[in-house]
């Protein structure tokens, strides 16, 4: 199958597919009148799409994707730098709920937003796991529980550093510190042997944590999930990720319980200049 194919009365040989391949497999030759793919393109080609989305003549085809299944950028929807800047300075961790579960659909169409996030040479290789339900969020909770309270049992030199007696006795109090009582969680994972595992699904889940307040949602980072699901394989059982994975990421995500009214302030960024 031919890699790609360029309507020759469309194209305008102004080279910009060449120009933004990021593998180079995209040549433009004076003897023809248009693109043609380089020796190796259907090995070196990662399918990223860009030589379809970036030509201003729909010109290209891919073997993967046309210019008509790929929706036309729509300037009048893009943010400006106030919008944007806002959007991020408003961003909380929400860690109190409303007692309120999250659609299906409102979840799913939250993960479909995500997965236009960038991975490693396009490897798209991200799998997600969705637990709507609070009564299971709180059991995977009580799993990390079960770590760290074996780990102060055991007098491990991390728990005091990451506040693991805290953490038991306040879950023994009756007080659930690591879910905050999320109605969900997901949690995003990719093979161990992706040489981006450890990146692509916080990027991912970024993604996700910048959409959610669009659909009324809120979410928080769970670190605790991130840690734990590394080293205890009762989490990693419970969560049905399989061996030879890699969990990255997980984010608590639920509807607000309270309206936040200001932006608090950060510190100064230390930026160390180089020009």
């Amino acid at each position: 199958m031919t890699l790609f194919t360029i309507d020759e009365e469309k194209c305008r040989r102004d080279g910009i597919c060449v120009a933004v391949c990021p593998t180079r497999v995209i040549e433009l030759d004076e003897s023809s009148p248009v693109p043609t793919p380089a020796t190796g393109a259907h090995r070196t080609c990662i399918r990223c799409g860009q030589c379809v989305a970036v030509c201003p003549h729909g010109a290209f085809s891919h073997s993967l994707t046309g210019p008509e299944a790929c929706p036309p950028v729509e300037p009048e929807l893009a943010l400006g730098v106030e919008h944007v800047e806002h959007l991020l300075r408003s961003r909380r961790s929400i860690r109190t709920y409303r007692d309120k579960a999250v659609e299906h659909e409102t979840l799913a169409k939250l993960i479909d937003i995500a997965r236009y996030a960038p991975t490693g040479s396009n490897s798209q290789q991200i799998k997600w796991v969705a637990v709507n339900s609070r009564a299971q969020v709180l059991e995977l909770a009580g799993l990390i529980i079960d770590m760290m309270r074996q780990m102060v049992n055991d007098r491990h030199p991390v728990a005091p550093r990451m506040g693991a007696p805290f953490f038991v006795n306040a879950w023994d109090s009756g007080t659930d510190l690591i879910a905050r009582g999320a109605p969900a969680l997901v949690v995003a994972y990719t093979p161990k042997d992706d040489f981006f595992a450890s990146v692509d699904p916080v990027i991912a889940l970024s993604f996700l944590d910048v959409a959610a307040p669009s659909l009324g949602l809120g979410t928080c980072w769970g670190g605790y999930f991130m840690a734990a699901v590394q080293q205890w394989a009762p989490l990693r059982q419970a969560l049905g990720i399989p061996e030879g994975n890699l969990s990255a990421a997980a984010m608590m995500v639920g509807y607000p319980k309270y309206r936040y009214h200001r932006l608090p302030p950060r510190k100064e960024p230390p930026i160390h200049w180089r020009e």
